[in-house]
């Protein structure tokens, strides 16, 4: 997926959904299986695979062959690109907090 700052809103609407991220917290300790994960929440097999298919397509997860099975884990690049991003975006905002805060202490000092 892009790591383009443009593309943030798009993956964070889809870690916007508590079963994604569930199973994106569940998928970075281990890689699961559909099946497995499905053991672990409240989902039904059928609606994990489909949480799956859009994880994969914001860049969030991959599928792996094990044997006969298929399993998933999480990108961990494509975690840290969109952490990296949001951690500018915290300092834009630091940065501005400190630019306003100045300015009020200056306008009491000036009083």
């Amino acid at each position: 997926m892009d790591t383009e700052p443009a593309a943030l809103p798009g993956v964070l609407a889809v870690l916007a959904d508590e079963t994604r991220w569930r199973i994106l917290t569940e998928l970075g300790a281990a890689e699961m299986s559909a099946s497995g994960l499905a053991s672990r929440l409240p989902v039904s097999r059928q609606a994990i695979a489909k949480h799956l298919s859009v994880l994969a397509d914001a860049g969030l997860v991959e599928s792996v062959r094990a044997g006969r099975e298929i399993r998933y884990r999480a990108l961990g690049a494509r975690l840290s690109a969109l952490g990296t991003q949001l951690a500018v975006i915290g300092q834009q905002w630091d940065r501005r907090l400190l630019a306003i805060k100045r300015i009020a202490e200056g306008a009491d000092d000036s009083a």
